[in-house]
């Protein structure tokens, strides 16, 4: 298991940074791919959670989940709009948009905190239900193509040169890395305390479906990706449905 918990924390890690690379060295990408995979990442991260996530932290320590699924929500949301400047997960995309140093930085460190509990994500959810977990790393790789090159045109943008942007853009990636190791390096726990965990991993998911994801897409010039955020709940439920088929 913890092989498996470390290769697909390194897989999401390289998508990042692979997303960050392609905006670095190619200096465009075409916008709608962008928005098609975080409205696709949107649908099947908000369909986990409902479905999935947030009824399994209930049934596994009850009418405690509903605090920790709220404590795990308002935290992500501290973290990026409160110790850091206010922050829009696909803020200034194209390089073309002139971005502050400083501004730059701050989004820097948000996508960082973001990042770190995606990484935290996977060991977790991959240790307190299997299938869960699964579905968990596939919805967080959906978005982390599109994360890195949000990092990337943000820095690069701001004026802090090719070799900069690309180190600053692997250091967020590399923050999917480091959650996954310290999930995976929390000793074993009772059942009871791991579903405390779990409840406040559904707060953040809950959080970046709706409030990271969802209002940029819906503010997209790219008309038809509001409508991709359904093929991605569907896709949800072919993965889910094909998961339990091939495990059961």
């Amino acid at each position: 298991m913890a092989t498996l918990i470390l290769t697909l924390g390194l897989v999401a890690t390289l998508a990042e940074v692979l997303g960050g690379s392609i905006i670095i060295f190619t200096k465009r990408w075409p916008q709608k791919f962008q928005d098609y995979l975080l409205a696709i990442s949107a649908g099947f991260i908000i369909a986990l959670v409902l479905t999935q996530l947030i009824p399994e932290s209930i049934n596994s320590i009850g009418e405690t989940a509903p605090i920790l699924i709220m404590l795990g929500y308002a935290t992500l949301h501290l973290f990026e709009h409160t110790f850091v400047s206010h922050l829009h997960f696909g803020e200034e995309t194209h390089a073309e948009h002139i971005v502050s140093k400083p501004a730059s930085i701050s989004i820097f460190f948000g996508l960082f905190i973001h990042a770190f509990f995606d990484g935290m994500a996977i060991s977790i959810g991959l240790k307190f239900n299997y299938v869960i977990g699964l579905l968990l790393f596939i919805g967080i790789f959906l978005h982390k193509f599109p994360e890195g090159m949000t990092v990337a045109s943000v820095l690069f943008a701001s004026g802090r040169g090719t070799k900069n942007s690309l180190f600053l853009a692997s250091l967020v990636g590399f923050a999917t890395f480091i959650g996954t190791l310290i999930g995976l390096l929390i000793p074993e726990i009772s059942s009871k305390i791991v579903g405390f965990l779990f409840s406040f991993i559904s707060g953040i998911g809950l959080y970046v479906g709706t409030t990271d994801l969802i209002p940029e897409i819906n503010n997209s010039k790219t008309k038809s990706a509001p409508i991709v955020v359904f093929i991605g709940m569907l896709l949800f439920y072919i993965t889910a449905d094909f998961i339990h088929k091939l495990i059961h």
